[in-house]
């Protein structure tokens, strides 16, 4: 099926894919980890690259097509979510930057679904905070340096991630429509709220 979009759709996309690869690339190049970029960086990537799809649908008209093409794009960048860890992993390629770069795309991914959740009227501007609290916990680390330790790895961490974006996926559904979506929105937020508060106080009773 064809979907109709403007051609700023590509020029946001497009835009936004080229500004990760910069990014990306030149965090990389400031201090390898390895000789070579490795596969599972590749595939952070590549999920960058559908996540840079999903966000070329802001500021289009708010319709079913375009929202079920959205859907799609983004379910397959979840799932792609754990893959580029598998392959550091099984290639021996694990490091900090490839951890970053993953958690950088999930956020990225978590903010634009939260934004195009309020551009459709699936809920109200309040959802935009499941996407700004990463930025806020980042922007609180330059004020408060105990909040740039490192966080303990955690599975509860990472299934939260999960249904944060599969909440707000869900609200994006043609078929889901006001007060459901706004709940669906709502219960992601609030699973997300507690992940971020939990870690807050990690860091503050581990304050060196």
């Amino acid at each position: 099926m064809e979907i109709a979009v403007s051609v700023w759709y590509l020029v946001r996309a497009l835009g936004l894919f080229a500004a990760i690869v910069m990014i990306a690339g030149s965090r990389w190049h400031a201090a390898p980890p390895f000789p070579t970029f490795g596969p599972a960086n590749r595939i952070t990537v590549a999920r960058g690259f559908l996540v840079s799809m999903v966000a070329g649908a802001i500021g289009e008209p708010a319709r079913p097509d375009i929202a079920t093409a959205v859907v799609a794009l983004g379910v397959i960048a979840a799932a792609f979510d754990g893959l580029d860890g598998w392959a550091a992993r099984r290639t021996r390629m694990n490091s900090a930057f490839g951890a970053r770069f993953d958690m950088e795309v999930d956020a990225l991914l978590i903010q634009v679904l939260a934004i195009l959740v309020w551009q459709y009227d699936k809920a109200g501007a309040w959802i935009l905070a499941s996407g700004l609290m990463r930025y806020v916990f980042v922007l609180a680390g330059w004020v408060w340096p105990w909040m740039e330790a490192p966080l303990p790895p955690s599975f509860v961490r990472k299934t939260i991630c999960v249904v944060q974006t599969a909440a707000l996926l869900v609200a994006l559904l043609p078929q889901v429509t006001p007060p459901a979506s706004a709940l669906f929105a709502a219960a992601g937020l609030g699973v997300l709220s507690y992940s971020f508060l939990t870690d807050t106080i990690w860091l503050w009773r581990h304050a060196d």
